[in-house]
């Protein structure tokens, strides 16, 4: 990079699920027409190092909830350049499926995540489906062993994990869901993950429909505003629209985009 504490930053899409606008809306949406889900993950590149935020699912985890994975996160990674197998650091957003699986991708990595999010996996809330239907055993088993090998490090409401990178408890969407906070030379980005699924989830002041706190996910999308160098500057977790608001990394690939160049 050119200058020390800045970064690139690049959404990856992996995954793709088919839903309608009134199942991404609290309340629902009158329009109800088409508005799908895309699945990404995200790395950080800059300061000779690099670092993935999120790790998403596989496909036999895609086969049992009926999402498909359109590139698997390895291969998506490679057109980067990233060897998966050399990554030392992983971000975990939260530990819902979409989150955090592909166990056997980062075998040298030690994973960041807040202490309310570990609490919550494997906590009393778990003994309700209501409430556990987004997390996967094994994703959260395989957690716990990596806290047993000294692979998790337990991060603070509001920490700073590099110069340039801070991560910040919002919650809501999920007891201990954290976003990124990254200095671009485009400004101040944040990942946002699911603390805003969509775009329009901010600018309708509507949230997704799955959460843990109501309250947590709008004060959650008023910290991002704090956090960012504008609302152009959140980048929501789950949107087809990222992939047309910022420049593909090659001409003949079309989901993965460095949110570090919007287009103008």
């Amino acid at each position: 990079m050119s200058a020390p504490g800045r970064y690139a930053v690049y959404a990856v899409r992996y995954g793709h699920f088919e839903r309608r606008s009134p199942e991404n809306f609290l309340g629902g949406d009158s329009h109800d027409v088409p508005m799908p889900l895309d699945y990404f993950v995200w790395a950080i590149v800059g300061g000779g190092r690099t670092i993935i935020v999120d790790t998403g699912f596989d496909r036999p985890t895609g086969d049992r909830r009926g999402r498909s994975i359109v590139r698997p996160v390895d291969e998506g990674l490679a057109i980067l350049g990233i060897d998966h197998a050399r990554v030392t650091d992983v971000l975990v957003s939260h530990m819902h499926y979409d989150h955090c699986g592909n166990h056997h991708l980062f075998p040298n990595a030690t994973f960041h995540i807040q202490d309310a999010e570990m609490q919550f996996a494997t906590g009393r809330c778990m003994c309700h489906h209501a409430v556990n239907h987004p997390f996967d055993v094994e994703d959260v088993t395989t957690m716990v062993r990596r806290v047993f090998a000294g692979r998790v490090r337990f991060h603070t409401p509001d920490s700073e994990f590099a110069p340039g990178i801070t991560l910040h408890k919002v919650g809501g969407h999920s007891r201990g869901l954290q976003v990124v906070r990254v200095e671009t030379e485009e400004g101040a980005l944040v990942l946002a993950s699911d603390a805003a699924h969509f775009y329009a989830n901010m600018e309708r002041g509507k949230p997704f429909p799955v959460f843990d706190r109501l309250s947590d996910v709008l004060f959650g999308v008023e910290r991002m505003r704090t956090l960012a160098s504008s609302d152009a500057h959140i980048v929501p977790g789950h949107d087809p629209l990222v992939l047309r608001r910022f420049a593909c990394v090659h001409a003949d690939v079309d989901d993965i985009v460095e949110l570090s160049r919007p287009l103008r």
